[in-house]
């Protein structure tokens, strides 16, 4: 009996602490938002995530949304930034389902021209298991990034236009970034949801990956 209740009350303790945490990033992400001269909606999206759904990190799981969304004009640019949830589902020793759920931010930034889907993701595991059945990256003249990232195309060349000698370095110098281009959009994506005061610096490092698309691409 006394370990049911220690149970039941850590459960809503944890859901107090969700609650509160949920709304100490809510309230500091209005003010980065009023501060980077954005709108600013916390509710949960499921319309967003349909609309993204063409990119292949917004396609994992079930019960799909963004929250926490800030969209605009940023340096001359038309942005969105989210948190965003999707869930997965396993069951454990005992056949019992459970539910995962995960969290990440994720970096929107429109283009002026449609393009081929690219993807660029730091070397894994899982990529290499992908690429012995047939799914290969693309090699660069750069050992060092062939070695550290997988690149996907379908349109080599425009693989290759985009993964210029100033593009590799950046990619290098920061090896944490997942990007992803299809259609008129470019996206980065994190693994898990950044701390408020990181989400300034990573919306610059969107911006700084756009700039650094030639110019005869467009």
């Amino acid at each position: 009996m006394g370990g049911a209740i220690i149970v039941v009350i850590c459960i809503i303790g944890a859901m107090v602490w969700g609650l509160y945490a949920g709304k100490k990033r809510r309230d500091a992400m209005t003010l980065l938002s009023e501060k980077l001269g954005l709108d600013f909606n916390h509710e949960r999206n499921y319309q967003l995530a349909d609309r993204f759904s063409f990119l292949d990190k917004l396609r994992q799981g079930s019960n799909r949304y963004a929250y926490n969304i800030m969209s605009g004009r940023y340096q001359e640019q038309d942005i969105t930034v989210f948190d965003y949830h999707y869930e997965t589902h396993s069951r454990d020793s005992d056949g019992k389902r459970k539910t995962h759920h995960h969290h990440f931010s994720f970096f929107i930034l429109t283009l002026p021209k449609y393009f081929e889907e690219l993807t660029i993701a730091k070397e894994s595991f899982f990529s290499k298991i992908a690429q012995a059945v047939g799914y290969d990256d693309i090699d660069f003249e750069s050992h060092e990034f062939s070695k550290k990232f997988v690149v996907r195309a379908k349109d080599k060349k425009f693989a290759y236009d985009f993964c210029n000698a100033r593009m590799i370095q950046y990619l290098l110098d920061h090896p944490d970034i997942n990007i992803e281009v299809d259609q008129n959009m470019l996206a980065i994506g994190y693994n898990s949801c950044l701390k408020v005061e990181e989400i300034e610096p990573h919306l610059h490092r969107l911006i700084e990956i756009r700039t650094l698309m030639p110019d005869y691409l467009f």
